[in-house]
């Protein structure tokens, strides 16, 4: 084993609301570290981590990226993750993994959605949590406004560890609380700053605050809180230890002071993360299963958790992957145990039970990566070309570590549209297109749908899904066209019929004879389809009755309405008659289908819609007009919940209508506005729009071509 060890490792995730400056901010890390020689602008595409097309052409980040620094003795791996809501996934991810959330939050704009999506993920997963209050050099900054926010709607453990000294134009400094000093910069962007005692008007600011650290901290040692509570004091390595315990336990989440732009409070943010942040160690270990649940049923798996010892078996999951246009696939995976080198060794995939084989390991920057023979438990590398290796996969090595690392949860989609091939060529190569995209993004999804038979590629928005198709038209050459999915609308009936039907030909030797009379009743919503033979006295044979269930089954595909799937009823088959010679499986199917059209037709057959659930998440002054565009949308508000100054609105509303509801709400909350949408159940279409669909659907039917 080398030299490196898992307690010298920091991984953080920098998450933020879109416009908050993560990635200026890493730009600004690296600058300061010495990796560049100046600082890129996402204006001009020249940062690091933006470093996509789509991403440098658009000006925002669309997927995670890993950037590896080493100062003072430790390897610090930074997940840039995007902070647009079509790309949270990205963002889900990239927690999941580091040992540590650093959450932006602009001093200007304070709080914003996801900003509180980015806490919910840090705690779901139980992420030691910090929170640094960004653009502190631009106007309208208010630093103690957005503290007490962050305080107010998400933990009171967030505590301050650097205060600015100034704001907007005369941010200038930070003043380090728990070593009772200042750092003043030089105006000139170069991140030179000169030591300095606190200024006198802080003082009294710099005292409150470290003592609110103290007593946080003092929670995890019973011995030094006893004298502290005897008025004892509590310094140098005593205070730097628990307060390194309270912030890996989550009792204490530090808050910072910078400007990215100005390159102000970088440095010092950058030494507390070396200081103070936690290592794979302090984390502890992580919870596995012994098990695939998948194969081995619900109950099989057992819990086990992995240390982070670099002397364990090797194990690590795969929570990313990219395609490099120079190196190819690069599958990214965090390190949770062991050790392995990468000469002449394989890796195995516990998921698929396949071995792979490595040829190096990259430490990432970007788009750049820096070949490393060896990684370690609390790593977070590259691997160049495994092929069968996907997001959410356990990489081990073969005879060493069995257990499966659990999935990483992605949101579900809530955009979709359906996908058109624009010639024969690009339909030839949309098969191969989907399946890598699908590898790499794993919130989209596409499917063929069985009822409407569109194909329905579906993603986090419009944004999201342009980004796709730019993709893979620059990648694979297939270009697709888009048009909005077709609702599955479904039929029913009302009240109960019944419908002879008889098909008799006679065409000169054997004829054709079938005769059925089926009772057609009204089943509860969701019931599907039940057949039920009331046949007595052998009026149909026993060895027809299979055909008529079977007609039943493929005619109710394509019900007499509308042509859309009818589903919710009974049919009873209670009389018919047959023809000894003439009669046969066919003349049956043939006369169920006459009976099932005019059954279903006088049985009062309604249309059926799907019903979403959805869940909108909003800034108070939003709230209005979120609930008047449900109204607009034949929605129903089913509830509503404060979460500090953001609401939850829990509504209900049609799935023709939500089409393209992740527009509309960005556009109605200036992007502040987020959403999840989930199938609930099937209801009946309104009476005029059901006109509408019915009419149209004759339509296509008279005018195929159109």
């Amino acid at each position: 084993m080398g030299s490196r060890q898992p307690e010298n490792t920091r991984s953080f995730a920098l998450v933020a609301h879109g416009g908050a400056g993560k990635t200026t901010l890493a730009e600004a890390m690296l600058f300061d570290n010495g990796q560049i020689s100046r600082m890129g602008k996402t204006e001009s595409g020249s940062t690091v981590s933006d470093f996509g097309s789509e991403e440098q052409k658009r000006q925002i980040s669309i997927s995670a990226s890993l950037m590896t620094m080493e100062r003072a003795g430790k390897t610090l791996f930074m997940l840039d993750a995007p902070g647009f809501a079509d790309f949270t996934g990205e963002m889900s991810a990239a927690i999941r993994v580091a040992d540590t959330a650093l959450v932006l939050v602009s001093a200007v704009g304070g709080v914003e959605v996801q900003t509180g999506r980015a806490w919910e993920y840090a705690a779901e997963n139980a992420s030691p949590t910090a929170f640094c209050i960004s653009k502190m050099d631009r106007e309208n900054a208010n630093f103690d406004g957005v503290l007490a926010d962050i305080r107010g709607q998400f933990s009171e453990n967030a505590l301050p560890v650097f205060l600015p000294i100034g704001a907007e134009a005369s941010f200038k400094g930070v003043v380090d609380v728990l070593n009772d000093k200042a750092c003043i910069y030089t105006p000139d962007g170069g991140g030179k700053f000169t030591e300095a005692a606190v200024p006198a008007d802080m003082e009294a600011a710099a005292a409150a605050a470290k003592e609110a650290l103290i007593e946080a901290a003092v929670e995890m040692d019973d011995a030094l809180m006893e004298r502290y509570l005897d008025g004892g004091t509590v310094d140098g390595g005593d205070l730097k230890r628990i307060v390194r315990a309270a912030i890996a336990k989550r009792r204490i989440m530090p808050v910072f002071a910078v400007s990215a732009a100005a390159n102000v409070g970088v440095q010092q943010l950058l030494d507390f993360i070396v200081e103070y942040f936690p290592s794979p160690v302090d984390r502890g270990p992580v919870r596995a299963e012994k098990g695939d649940p998948e194969k081995d049923g619900e109950n099989s798996p057992s819990p086990v958790d992995v240390a982070p010892d670099a002397n364990a078996p090797f194990s690590s999951l795969c929570f990313k992957v990219m395609v490099d246009p120079y190196v190819g696939k690069l599958s990214f995976i965090r390190v949770y145990s062991g050790t392995l080198s990468s000469e002449g060794t394989s890796i195995y995939n516990v998921k698929k039970g396949e071995d792979e084989r490595v040829s190096t390991f990259k430490f990432m920057t970007g788009k750049d990566g820096r070949d490393v023979k060896e990684i370690i438990a609390g790593d977070i590398a590259a691997i160049p070309k495994l092929q069968s290796t996907k997001v959410g996969h356990t990489l081990a090595v073969k005879g060493g570590a069995s257990h499966l690392f659990p999935h990483i949860e992605f949101p579900a989609p809530v955009y979709s549209v359906a996908v058109i091939a624009k010639s024969r060529a690009d339909e030839d190569k949309l098969g191969n297109a989907i399946t890598r995209t699908l590898e790499e993004d794993r919130s989209l999804t596409f499917e063929k749908n069985a009822e409407t038979h569109d194909n329905v590629l579906s993603g986090m928005g419009d944004l999201h899904i342009d980004i796709v198709l730019a993709k893979m038209k620059e990648r694979y050459g297939v270009e697709l066209e888009t048009r909005t999915p077709q609702v599955p609308y479904r039929e029913t009936i009302k009240k109960t019929s019944e419908a002879q039907g008889k098909h008799k030909k006679q065409s000169g030797g054997h004829g054709q004879y079938g005769d059925v009379s089926i009772r057609y009743i009204p089943l509860e919503r969701g019931a599907g389809f039940e057949f039920v033979d009331r046949i007595v006295g052998g009026a149909v044979p026993k060895n027809y009755i299979p055909a008529v269930e079977k007609g039943l089954r493929e005619y109710m595909v394509k019900g007499p309405l509308a042509g859309f799937p009818v589903v919710d009823f009974k049919a009873e088959l209670f009389f018919g008659s047959y023809h000894d010679v003439d009669s046969s499986e066919m003349s049956f199917k043939l006369a169920t289908r006459l009976s099932f059209k005019k059954g279903i037709l006088d049985a009062s057959p309604v249309l059926l819609e799907p019903i979403m659930n959805v869940e909108v998440t909003v800034p108070d002054q939003y709230m209005g007009d979120v609930m008047g565009d449900f109204n607009s949308r034949r929605g129903r508000i089913m509830g509503m919940e404060a979460h500090g100054r953001l609401q939850v609105v829990k509504a209900q509303a049609p799935l023709a209508e939500m089409f393209r509801y992740a527009i509309v709400l960005r556009s109605m909350t200036s992007g502040q506005g987020n959403f999840s949408m989930e199938y609930s159940h099937y209801e009946e279409v309104p009476g005029d729009i059901a006109r509408k669909v019915i009419a149209a659907h004759k339509q296509e039917e008279e005018e195929p071509g159109l």
